[in-house]
């Protein structure tokens, strides 16, 4: 009985630690986070609790579309990753919310391209059919965001423009959770949403992590704000976008839902500050990969925090 208990034991193991690859595959830590964005989004339109099964499927579904695309990038860059893991390591060693799991599995050989692309088709249909239970236009949502970012990935050595529809990639996400618990939100809240989104994710997200990567960038020769137009220009573009980032989730407000009381604006205003322009402030002043990984490990957890806030904002009487 003891040995069979052994065998069970190493085979669960054994299957966990395949697991945790496509897990790492997916950056699923920071995906995590990202399923917070299209529930905060919802909630803040509606400013009530959706019903329970919409709830369960948008959670699944959101889980599902966020785990293909990050899985979508490895398989598409898996070229340009394995010449920066052949590189010797020069960029200074910082944390990173992406590399809490492996790094990289398919560029390393841990994970066969194959089953990493069948792992990508697993998560897109099952994104796919949840986004149709909710509404067939997260559906088209869904599409476009995986198309943008396999628009971004081609564009990796070609511009720093890229940025571009890596932002749509991450905005699309609210979308997604707005439409699924309304066919026909208000457009300028959509617009606001949208805009809001984007500018998270240029300022505390992407352009944070091209300072970090810079010097492994420029020499597997990726073409970011960074390594185009330079440190203090995008040192700029990084400020204005987390300020107007900041700006939005707290004015957002105005164009929400009824049920999201009085606690919102000044709840949001404190995040705003600690999570983004704090630690966006830190990297104006001294510029370099590990204040830009402190502001990138603290802007990825805005949409979680806001969810959050959302959340009490709309339970305490108001």
């Amino acid at each position: 009985m003891s040995f069979i208990n052994q065998i069970n034991c190493g085979d669960f193991g054994e299957l966990f630690s395949r697991l945790k690859l496509f897990l790492g595959l997916s950056r699923t830590p920071h995906g995590v986070l990202d399923v917070a964005t299209p529930a905060m989004a919802a909630m803040l339109w509606l400013g009530y609790f959706p019903a329970l099964t919409t709830i369960i499927v948008g959670l699944l579904t959101a889980f599902a579309g966020y785990t293909a695309v990050y899985a979508l990038n490895d398989l598409i860059d898996v070229n340009v990753d394995r010449e920066r893991l052949a590189l010797e390591k020069k960029s200074e060693a910082v944390f990173h919310v992406d590399e809490v799991m492996a790094e990289h599995p398919v560029a390393q050989g841990l994970i066969p391209f194959k089953k990493g692309l069948a792992w990508v088709i697993f998560w897109t249909v099952t994104a796919l059919i949840g986004a149709m239970i909710l509404n067939p236009f997260c559906a088209l949502i869904f599409i476009i965001s995986a198309c943008c970012e396999g628009i971004y990935c081609k564009l990796l050595r070609i511009t720093h423009l890229k940025i571009i529809p890596s932002a749509i990639v991450k905005a699309t996400g609210g979308l997604a959770g707005l439409y699924a618990v309304d066919p026909t939100p208000s457009l300028g809240f959509a617009i606001f949403l949208f805009l809001w989104l984007a500018c998270w994710e240029v300022g505390g997200q992407n352009i944070a992590n091209d300072i970090v990567d810079v010097e492994d960038d420029a020499r597997v020769g990726v073409r970011t704000m960074l390594t185009v137009e330079g440190l203090n220009k995008s040192v700029f573009i990084l400020v204005a976008a987390v300020s107007m980032a900041s700006f939005g989730g707290v004015t957002i407000y105005f164009l929400a839902g009824a049920g999201v009381g009085w606690f919102y604006p000044i709840g949001a205003a404190i995040l705003a500050y600690f999570l983004l322009l704090k630690p966006a402030r830190l990297v104006y002043a001294e510029p370099g990969p590990r204040t830009a990984a402190f502001l990138f490990n603290r802007a990825s957890y805005m949409p979680l925090s806001f969810l959050v806030l959302v959340v009490i904002s709309i339970l305490i009487p108001q």
